[in-house]
C-alpha cells in the first residue's frame, strides 16, 4: 500500500510540472507587440504599386496585431528592389519587426541569377501574397484616341523609363517587342512611380503602372484625356489560360491586341516564353515576408492577424476601389503559391540570351 501511495505521489508530481511546463510554454508562445514600431519596407519610391498596397494594410495590420504596434512606411529604392532585399537580408532581425514587400521585380532577378543579388527569396517566410494586374498606356500625342489605332503607333519612337533590365518591366519590354513596336527604353528609375512622372512631365511617352496605382493616379488622367490605355496584363482563369481583367473587362489583353494587328493568335517560342514570364510576374506577383529565421510563433501571429483582416467588413468594402478585385492570400495558401512562383524557369536560356543581344546585359 505505501508504494501505491508513493507511485501515486510520483505521479501527481510529474502531472504537475508538465502542466506547468506546458503552461509556461504557452506563455513564451504568446506574441505581443506593445509599444513596438514594425517597419514595412517598401523597395521604390513612394507612389507606386508596392505603396498603396502597403499603405493601405499597414492601418489593419496594426490593429488586428497584439499590442497593436505602430505600423511605418520606409522606403528604401534603388537597383529595382534589389537594394532593400539585400539590405532586408543581411540586416533584418527575427524578432517579427521588419517586414519586406517585394514585387516581381524582386523575384526576377533571383530567379536569373543577377550578380547583384545576394538574398535567397526562396527562405523568406512569406505572410501575404497579392495577385495583380496592369494596364500599358501611351500619350494621346502619338496621334492615337483609342486602343483600337494601336497599328499607328509602329513607326513612331516610343520612349519607356525602366527599373532595370531584370525587373518587372523585362516583362513589358519583350511584349513591346512581340507587338513589333519601336520602343527607346532609359534606365535608372526608382519604381513604377517614376516612370508616370516621367510620362507626366512628358519624359516618356509609354508607361505602365500596375492595377492599384492605376486606379489612383492613371484613370484621372485617363477621364481628363492625358491618357490612352492600350492593353492590360490579363488575368488566368482557373485553366490558366489568359483572359481580360475582371478588373478593367474593357480593355484587351496583348493577345488581343496581337490578333488585332496580325490578323491572328500568337503563339511560337516568344509568345511562350513571354507568357511564362506574365505568370510569374503578375499571378503571384506581391508578397510580404519576414527574414528566414523568424520563430514560428511570430509567423503565425502575423497569420492570424491577416486571416481577421481579409475578413474585416471595413476593410473588405474599400478594398477593391484601392487595390483592384484581386484575391489576397496568407496562411498555407500564401505559402503553397510562394512556392510555386520561385521554381526554376525552364526558359531562363532564352531570356539572357535576349537581355544580352538587346541590352548587352551578361547575366552569369
Amino acid at each position: 500500500m505505501l508504494n501505491l501511495f508513493r507511485i501515486m505521489a510520483f505521479y501527481s508530481l510529474y502531472l504537475s510540472i508538465f502542466v506547468a511546463a506546458n503552461a509556461n510554454a504557452n506563455a513564451s508562445d504568446s506574441v505581443d507587440f506593445s509599444g513596438k514600431t514594425i517597419e514595412w519596407i517598401v523597395p521604390f519610391k513612394r507612389g507606386g504599386g508596392a505603396d498603396q498596397w502597403a499603405q493601405f494594410n499597414a492601418p489593419y495590420l496594426s490593429k488586428y496585431l497584439p499590442g497593436n504596434p505602430e505600423v511605418v512606411i520606409k522606403y528604401i529604392p534603388g537597383s529595382g528592389s534589389i537594394k532593400a532585399a539585400n539590405a532586408f537580408e543581411k540586416n533584418a532581425a527575427s524578432d517579427g519587426l521588419s517586414l519586406l514587400g517585394t514585387s516581381s521585380s524582386t523575384k526576377l532577378p533571383y530567379l536569373l541569377g543577377d550578380k547583384r543579388v545576394t538574398y535567397d527569396f526562396s527562405k523568406w517566410q512569406v505572410l501575404l501574397m497579392y495577385p495583380t494586374g496592369g494596364v500599358v498606356y501611351v500619350s494621346p500625342n502619338l496621334g492615337i484616341s483609342s486602343y483600337l489605332e494601336i497599328a499607328k503607333l509602329r513607326g513612331k519612337k516610343l520612349i519607356y523609363g525602366s527599373q532595370g533590365a531584370t525587373s518587372l518591366d523585362m516583362i513589358q519590354q519583350l511584349g513591346f517587342e512581340f507587338l513589333n513596336l519601336q520602343v527607346s527604353t532609359f534606365f535608372g528609375i526608382r519604381g513604377r512611380a517614376a516612370g508616370r512622372y516621367a510620362f507626366e512631365k512628358g519624359i516618356a511617352n509609354l508607361d505602365t503602372q500596375t492595377s492599384s496605382s492605376y486606379l489612383k493616379h492613371v484613370q484621372p488622367m485617363v477621364e481628363q484625356g492625358r491618357a490612352i490605355p492600350l492593353y492590360s496584363m490579363g488575368a488566368l482563369d482557373e485553366h490558366g489560360a489568359l483572359i481580360r481583367d475582371p478588373q478593367f473587362p474593357g480593355l484587351p489583353t496583348l493577345a488581343e491586341v496581337y490578333e488585332l494587328l496580325e490578323g491572328h493568335k500568337p503563339s511560337g517560342e516568344k509568345w511562350d516564353n513571354w507568357f511564362s514570364l506574365l505568370t510569374v510576374g503578375f499571378g503571384a506577383q506581391k508578397s510580404l515576408v519576414l527574414p528566414k529565421s523568424t520563430p514560428q510563433n511570430i509567423i503565425d501571429t502575423y497569420h492570424q492577424a491577416f486571416e481577421k483582416i481579409l475578413i474585416d467588413p471595413e476593410y473588405m468594402a474599400k478594398k477593391n476601389a484601392v487595390l483592384g478585385s484581386y484575391k489576397q492570400l496568407t496562411g498555407d495558401a500564401a505559402v503553397r503559391l510562394y512556392q510555386q512562383s520561385i521554381k526554376p524557369m525552364s526558359n531562363q536560356y532564352w531570356i539572357r540570351q535576349m537581355l544580352l543581344e538587346k541590352f548587352n546585359l551578361k547575366i552569369k
